[in-house]
């Protein structure tokens, strides 16, 4: 398992082949990438993501250890960006081996679900007309309600 909390960027495509590597005894990876995308009305200037250091890594490695145990993951990787992030700009990435499909693609959705809606991050946008911290949506949370 593999959590990492970092500024820098990350090329999905390394981070995919070597999370692969080695799972002979897995049916199934799952990769899910998360995208900084532009405000259809405000073009976004750049997005700011704050965290507590120590407390985000500790949260989510608890919720990776929960999707592990609950889908039987052999294995998982979260990598979550921090920092000014421009608009096309890689923010997030979760990755999950399982030895059947259906575990492999639930974890990824539970994980990206709670990465959405609890993980300790808070997001600004900034566009031309000033900043706004982005809002917990309702539709989030009726995604994380069910697991």
């Amino acid at each position: 398992m593999k959590i990492s909390v970092q500024e820098a960027g990350f090329d999905m495509g390394q981070e995919s082949q070597d999370f692969a590597a080695g799972h002979r005894d897995m049916g199934a990876i799952v990769t899910f990438t998360g995208i900084v995308r532009d405000l259809p009305d405000d073009p976004l200037q750049a997005m700011e993501i704050e965290h507590y250091p120590g407390m985000t890594e500790s949260a989510l490695t608890e919720m990776a250890e929960t999707a592990m145990a609950r889908f039987s993951l052999g294995d998982a990787l979260v990598i979550h960006r921090f920092g000014r992030l421009l608009p096309g700009e890689m923010i997030m990435m979760v990755a999950t081996a399982a030895r059947h499909r259906k575990d492999a693609f639930e974890a990824a959705e539970f994980l990206m679900d709670y990465l959405k809606s609890r993980a300790p991050f808070w997001k600004r946008e900034i566009t031309a007309k000033g900043a706004d911290w982005v809002a917990s949506k309702a539709e989030d949370e009726d995604a994380l309600a069910r697991w």
